[in-house]
């Protein structure tokens, strides 16, 4: 039987209907919520101290820690791929992503964007100031930084951005292999840009899975919202209650 669109149920409370996805989604944000919220307190209570310089000793070089490890073309693509997860790169394509929307006239879905990539940088430049977490100085920094540690700005806000964009754009395709690879390709994205992040030395590894963790759950949350009240009707114009939209 065809599923309908939320709204439509004969039961009060669009939660009332049942779809096992959601639940599943919102059983990991929860997940997420308090998976931050010890990683969090266990940073505080410098319990991470130990496993976090070790990390960072280990990709350095053990007579030269301004040298890590590798060779030297490794250095340059980890600098390259760090720069993925930068302000000027997310901003510039949200930027685009949200005026493409809008000029094919999504406008619904061209908020929803801006919004959740904007709500994820406020929301790691709070969680930064409330943690204040001094950067690493145990080995030196291979790019600069100016800004506190934790959570990690590049890991949650390329989280929140490429895993928002993987959704949007596997949802419009017909193949389950495009849409498996658009939503991998997502992934493996925020996973090397918060690396990268580490053998930099410009963050512990906690902070980096701190942003993973929180800009994914933040992604996870907005993808729930996007599922209740966004949606398109067949020539690209918003409207709620049709069920053609790339969230389901």
């Amino acid at each position: 039987m065809k599923d309908r669109p939320f709204g439509t149920s004969d039961i009060p409370g669009w939660l009332n209907r049942y779809e096992p996805l959601l639940l599943v989604m919102f059983a990991l944000v929860s997940g997420g919520i308090l998976l931050f919220i010890y990683l969090t307190g266990e940073v505080l209570e410098g319990s991470t101290k130990g496993f976090d310089e070790a990390i960072l000793l280990a990709l350095r070089q053990p007579g030269d820690l301004s040298v890590p490890i590798g060779p030297a073309w490794l250095t340059h693509a980890v600098k390259d791929i760090t720069s993925l997860g930068g302000t000027t790169v997310l901003a510039l394509m949200t930027t685009l992503v949200t005026i493409y929307l809008l000029f094919d006239r999504q406008r619904a879905i061209a908020i929803f964007v801006l919004a959740s990539v904007l709500g994820g940088w406020a929301l790691s430049a709070a969680l930064k100031v409330s943690v204040a977490r001094p950067r690493p100085d145990i080995v030196p920094h291979l790019v600069e930084v100016n800004d506190l540690s934790f959570p990690s700005g590049h890991a949650m806000v390329s989280a929140v951005t490429y895993l928002t964009l993987a959704a949007l754009i596997s949802g419009t395709r017909t193949y389950r292999s495009t849409r498996v690879f658009t939503v991998a390709a997502g992934i493996l994205l925020t996973l090397m840009i918060g690396a990268s992040r580490i053998y930099l030395g410009v963050h512990y590894p906690t902070d980096v899975l701190g942003g993973w963790c929180a800009g994914a759950t933040w992604a996870l949350a907005c993808w729930i919202i996007a599922r209740r009240y966004i949606s398109l009707a067949p020539n690209g114009e918003d409207a709620a209650g049709s069920d053609v939209s790339p969230f389901k």
